[in-house]
């Protein structure tokens, strides 16, 4: 008897047209059975986000007639587009879930801001093991080519060993040709932060708004890091925790006299 295929989800948060999840779905396509559920346009940076002062639409597509895989719409956030997946749309809980591909950095602190990763993230809640993936390219026409070794790679180890309970993981791709990329790391998340300005500005009818601008900043200097990883080279994998407790700081808690 044929071995069954894997069901896997693929979503993103730039949206089901982009480059990326594009590159995503023809790499899961040799790996098992694909259902695309993404936001119908550009999601980034609503982090965990959900959808309830709105009605959420989920319709069927097909981007490219000639790929075999489902395609699902979705009007609301990465977050949404994984609970309608889970929730409606698929018969049986997936196998994998994979995120991405990203236009530019989930790296470090940026992490807490990704729709790729919370929608990776929220996957996890949901005991599916998962991936984000991002490539450090914002272009439209960024070349997605050299990351799809990496991916089917990990995606593969990840439906053969799983991952540990309560972890997901963030994949950081540096913006190389295939020939200059030499390998991959298992990294920590760098300590690193972004330094925000907004530019106040003036609209012909006086209003007052802003643009968010800033300068990210790494003052960590291990050589265990996502961002060494990848000013070195190398494709950056980062386990990530959605237990937020921060268990050192319980023993000095009880110090205080509540």
């Amino acid at each position: 008897m044929a071995k069954k295929k894997p069901l896997i989800l693929v979503t993103n948060d730039d949206g089901i047209t982009a480059p990326g999840i594009r590159t995503l779905i023809k790499v899961m396509n040799e790996i098992g059975d694909v259902c695309v559920v993404a936001p119908d346009s550009p999601q980034s940076g609503m982090g965990h986000a959900i959808t309830i002062n709105d009605t959420l639409y989920c319709d069927t597509v097909k981007v490219h007639e000639d790929e075999p895989q489902k395609e699902y719409s979705c009007s609301g956030t990465p977050v949404d587009c994984v609970k309608l997946a889970v929730n409606e749309i698929l018969k049986r809980k997936p196998d994998l879930c994979v995120s991405g591909i990203n236009h530019g950095s989930n790296s470090s602190i940026n992490v807490i801001y990704s729709g790729t990763m919370s929608a990776a993230v929220e996957a996890g809640t949901l005991g599916i093991p998962a991936i984000g993936f991002s490539l450090l390219d914002y272009s439209l026409e960024a070349n997605f080519e050299p990351t799809k070794k990496y991916v089917k790679q990990l995606a593969e180890q990840c439906l053969e060993n799983g991952l540990p309970k309560g972890t997901v993981l963030n994949v950081n791709f540096p913006k190389l040709p295939k020939s200059k990329i030499k390998g991959m790391k298992i990294c920590r998340q760098a300590n690193a932060h972004w330094e925000e300005n907004f530019d106040k500005r003036v609209n012909p009818l006086g209003r007052e708004y802003y643009w968010l601008t800033g300068e990210f900043i790494n003052g960590d200097k291990g050589e265990d890091t996502d961002e060494w990883a990848l000013a070195n080279g190398y494709v950056s994998v980062v386990p990530v925790q959605f237990d937020l407790t921060a268990h050192h700081a319980i023993k000095f808690l009880n110090t205080w006299e509540l």
